[in-house]
């Protein structure tokens, strides 16, 4: 008897957590991670449920499913499906290209944000017949009448309708089958795995950047509320650390802090929020069922902290701006297109996310810089080196010998940007040399060139001067960091109250933001981002300002880390000779009045200033110990 009341309470308590998770899932933009498939024969960290007999499929964590392609479902309203609607032999070529239809009579600040935010992605295209997925920007809302059908409709097939606002006109008879991403869908209209929601955008949403997460150190903070529920009405019943188990249950000791709510008002200021969904009187008894209150109650700060970590990345890799949020919906299409070959959940849910994980680059996480310390993995022992040679440059003879010197150089790549002939001869090495013609634009150096073999890049100037050992022992330090850029020289940017704009020195400072790339390591992944993820514009900055081109990388890698560039020892000799940027003139060490047509324009492209700055510069370990020259390992480093 007391068996088949335990197991009664385990049902009851697993059919609760189920439909809890109906009533609080809401937004299906975004993917849960799964947990990585165990490996056979180690500890698994489940729980030990007390009848295993009775919950075979709960307490066998092996049987999780791989990240697949989720089948297509059953819609609400209609017969339109994933399968049925959407003719994916378009997109194979070069991937989702969109065409956006050109908008019919006025369009608000948010539209012509959207606008802007598509034409200037890597998924627009001009051409219609060249197109994957036709955008149609629906203005049912603002002009109350129904948008006018395009001439290519074709009965809305691979159509994307993008509404804003809930519209009054009869989807069954105004789409088709189109597919329809829109702000707070309803549920009956709503087709899974086919539309796509959207959160609410409001006029003053920034269109790129976005402002940072609320996060703050102590979590949960003093003096806020643990846990408010929505209720029917519209407003919110609060509870904290101190009260009763069940506080919604009129049998129970009431919430004794603060009341509800207007329905106007935004969320309460509380640590956990739950909005129950359509029947919040039905909710609040799952949760007395559930205990959720307790459950939240023996969470540890620790806890609590990591969740609205969590949080915070989730608001600013996916919704912070509009550009964001109608780039994840591109990208949510595309992952559909290609199915298997698709971002793992791991690429959604962990930083910097699948926006800055192309999935044309790869859909492994291994293969990306960023993932190596979660996944526990190292980036291989061997470089590339990348030497450009710009006109009226010279062939590096001395910089080859040097670079191929080091035990870790696994090919040198010469890119020959000029107008004169190639050398006859170039110096014998030990490895591979191969000279790439280049198409006398800076941008040729950021290229993701396919005969580049490894991950890791040192990008050189030919007139960079390094020794064996400055390479191989930044090289070590970049095994370490690969997600960043490890460099020799630094630059530093600052505001100018003078001038009202950003602007950047190369002044020898404490503090730096930025290593110039005319002799610095990074993961090729970068190449990609420069080439196939920047508007056009900026790349088009870089070749008409080539001092642009170091703040350029080092803006793209700060975006995406959130972190500064790492600097290693340098000769100072050398370091009084080197250039400052490809193509440009000698160091200043003066700070310099902001740059409008750099280092202020990609600020306002990216929507917020990137860089970070840094004080940490990494010397080897034996580089001032008092021992025998015999035993440094890089006693090259330590000569003036």
């Amino acid at each position: 008897m007391q068996s088949w009341r335990r197991r009664k309470s385990l049902w009851l308590a697993l059919s609760a957590s189920w439909l809890l998770l109906v009533l609080l899932g809401g937004f299906s933009l975004l993917r849960l991670a799964l947990p990585p498939r165990p490996q056979p024969g180690a500890s698994q960290g489940w729980p030990r449920w007390l009848d295993a007999e009775l919950l075979q499929s709960f307490s066998q964590p092996r049987e999780l499913p791989e990240d697949t392609a989720s089948p297509p479902q059953a819609p609400h309203g209609g017969s339109c499906n994933w399968e049925a609607c959407f003719d994916t032999s378009k997109c194979r070529g070069d991937g989702l290209k969109v065409f956006v239809y050109p908008a019919v009579g006025p369009i608000s600040e948010t539209h012509r944000r959207i606008l802007a935010s598509i034409e200037g992605s890597r998924f627009h295209t001009f051409s219609p017949a060249g197109a994957c997925l036709l955008l149609l920007l629906s203005l049912d809302a603002q002009t109350g009448e129904c948008s006018s059908m395009p001439l290519q409709w074709n009965r809305g097939r691979n159509h994307l309708v993008l509404r804003l606002y809930p519209a009054a006109c009869p989807r069954t008879f105004q789409l088709g089958q189109a597919m329809v991403a829109e702000a707070s869908p309803t549920v009956d209209s709503f087709r899974p795995g086919f539309d796509v929601a959207l959160p609410f955008l409001p006029e003053a949403h920034p269109l790129r950047g976005g402002a940072p997460g609320q996060l703050r150190q102590h979590s949960p903070q003093p003096g806020v509320a643990l846990l408010a529920l929505e209720e029917e009405r519209g407003g919110w019943r609060t509870a904290d650390t101190g009260s009763s188990a069940c506080p919604w249950d009129g049998r129970c000791e009431q919430d004794p802090g603060p009341g509800q709510t207007q329905h106007q008002e935004t969320l309460p200021n509380a640590t956990f929020c739950l909005i129950s969904g359509h029947r919040p009187e039905a909710a609040s008894r799952f949760l007395q069922a559930l205990q959720v209150l307790a459950a939240l109650q023996e969470m540890s700060p620790a806890r609590v902290l990591a969740l609205r970590q969590q949080t915070q990345f989730l608001w600013d890799a996916y919704f912070s701006s509009v550009e964001k949020v109608i780039h994840t919906t591109l990208e949510v299409i595309q992952d559909r297109i290609f199915g298997t070959s698709a971002h793992p959940s791991l690429l959604w849910n962990s930083p910097p996310g699948a926006l800055l994980a192309l999935s044309t680059f790869s859909t492994s996480p291994q293969d990306f810089p960023f993932y190596h310390l979660q996944q526990g993995s190292r980036p291989e022992g061997r470089f590339s080196a990348l030497i450009w040679v710009a006109p009226p440059g010279q062939p590096p003879l001395k910089l080859i010998q040097a670079v191929a010197g080091s035990q870790h150089c696994a090919q040198i790549l010469v890119l020959w940007s000029n107008e004169r002939p190639l050398p006859s001869r170039w110096p014998e090495t030990a490895v591979p040399l191969t000279v790439i013609d280049g198409h006398r634009k800076v941008s040729d150096r950021f290229y993701p060139y396919s005969t580049i073999r490894t991950d890791a890049i040192l990008s050189l100037d030919a007139r960079s001067s390094l020794s064996t050992s400055e390479v191989d022992f930044a090289f070590l330090v970049w095994q370490s960091f690969p997600e960043r850029m490890v460099g020799f020289l630094t630059l530093s940017h600052f505001w100018d109250e003078a001038h009202g704009g950003w602007g950047y020195t190369a002044e020898r400072t404490n503090e730096f933001s930025m290593v110039l790339t005319t002799a610095a390591f990074y993961h090729r992944y970068y190449h990609t981002l420069f080439t196939h993820s920047l508007p056009k514009a900026l790349r088009t900055l870089a070749d008409e300002a080539p001092t642009c081109v170091d703040v350029l990388m080092n803006f793209i890698v700060a975006a995406v880390t959130k972190l500064p560039p790492i600097k290693v020892p340098y000769g100072k000799q050398r370091q009084e000779a080197a250039p400052l940027a490809p193509g440009g003139p000698g160091p200043r060490s003066k700070p310099q009045a902001p740059a409008p047509d750099c280092i202020n324009q990609l600020a306002a492209a990216f929507g917020h200033m990137p860089l970070l700055s840094s004080c940490l510069r990494l010397d080897p370990v034996l580089f001032k110990d008092p021992v025998s020259v015999q035993r440094k390992k890089y006693r090259s480093l330590e000569k003036p």
